[in-house]
């Protein structure tokens, strides 16, 4: 349960042309054949959840290299290409209404004999993954892309994706079931991308502890102090009407904290759903997860609880953006060069006579890798 990492593109419009994507198909097929001989499909679950190799996937299938369907056109190509009985690893979710079928295909899977792992767990995975980097990590990218990796034991990644429609761009998000634990607290050993952004609200961060801390202290008293909470940002949002910047005033009882607050949350129109913040109380959450499973928790609640709490105790939450920075046969746009097809599909006959020579023996597998090494040397 590990985010791995975060990455930046470009939204770009259109699709994959059908010939491209065949090749896709058929190339992931052999890559991951190989990848599920040579090791485990843990192992394979772990590639997938590296930013860096996952980028390295797309070039090498020649999708693009730096596109929002990085992600979402080679996703969709290794849903096609892998099934558990062959690579040892299902490929679950997709872009938009596919995202929401992850719950049903986890069922299928176990139904069939496929998958022997708690269906609930694996649920409750697809599901916080989402909602953290929607409502735990507010970086301003609407999550629209959900793809969920599975083995058969339930070791499981997240591959998925958000885009700004004003800035144009995607920021992937990826995750692993290995050495985490807990959702909500640094999920990520790197994060990529090309901008950072000067407000997140990143509750997610180390810095951010005992800001949640209070955050569950706020939930856990009840309606009435978020109320309180309530009524002084609206009061603060009269002020930032009115042409002042700084904070003036506080009730009796509310610390004021030196930190200064984020120009949108004094602009922006706050709906708390007071439904929502009474199952919290009588859930009376013990984590953040407790929070974010919530039905009817979202970024905007989310966001007004967290500034109450910071009113009302004086401790920020962290705002920092947890993001750092992020072609073999050619690219579908013509960058580098375009496609080579007759190279593309000499590439994938190759792969696929070598691995099924390689399954003959140790011996013909070594004389196997060597023609591939001959092939490529005579192609370049």
């Amino acid at each position: 349960m590990r985010r791995t990492a975060v990455a930046e593109l470009p939204l770009h419009p259109g699709r994959a042309p059908p010939w491209l994507f065949r090749r896709m198909v058929d190339l992931s097929r052999e890559i991951f054949r190989v990848l599920s001989d040579e090791f485990s499909p843990e192992e394979v679950l772990l590639r997938l959840s590296d930013p860096f190799w996952f980028q390295a996937l797309s070039m090498l299938l020649g999708f693009d290299w730096h596109s929002s369907g990085t992600t979402t056109v080679t996703c969709g190509a290794l849903a096609e290409a892998l099934t558990m009985e062959e690579h040892g690893v299902a490929v679950l979710g997709g872009k938009g209404g596919r995202s929401r079928k992850v719950p049903e295909q986890i069922e299928a899977l176990i139904e069939r004999g496929l998958l022997d792992a708690s269906p609930e767990e694996l649920k409750r995975a697809s599901r916080l993954t989402a909602k953290v980097d929607t409502a735990a990590v507010q970086d301003g990218y609407r999550l629209y892309h959900h793809t969920f990796f599975v083995d058969d034991k339930g070791h499981w990644a997240v591959v998925q994706q958000g885009m700004n429609e004003a800035k144009r761009m995607a920021r992937r998000y990826h995750w692993i079931s290995q050495k985490l634990r807990d959702f909500t607290t640094e999920p990520h050993t790197a994060i990529l991308g090309d901008g950072r952004q000067v407000w997140v609200l990143n509750l997610t961060a180390r810095e951010s502890a005992a800001h949640k801390k209070v955050l569950l202290d706020l939930i856990r008293e009840g309606p009435k102090e978020v109320r309180e909470g309530e009524v002084l940002i609206r009061r603060l949002q009269n002020l930032s009407r009115g042409g002042q910047s700084t904070l003036e005033f506080f009730e009796e009882g509310l610390k004021p904290t030196l930190n200064p607050l984020p120009p949108f949350y004094l602009s922006m129109p706050f709906h708390i759903d007071w439904e929502a913040v009474k199952r919290l109380y009588e859930k009376q959450p013990e984590k953040l997860d407790d929070v974010l499973e919530e039905k009817g928790v979202g970024p905007s609640l989310l966001r007004s609880l967290s500034l109450t709490a910071q009113l009302i105790y004086g401790e920020p939450p962290s705002w920092r953006d947890p993001i750092k920075y992020s072609f073999a046969v050619g690219g579908k746009d013509g960058v580098p060069y375009p496609v080579d097809r007759r190279t593309y599909d000499r590439t994938i006959s190759a792969l696929r006579r070598a691995v099924e020579e390689a399954r003959v023996g140790r011996k013909e597998k070594l004389a196997a890798l060597r023609r591939l090494a001959e092939f490529e040397r005579g192609k370049s």
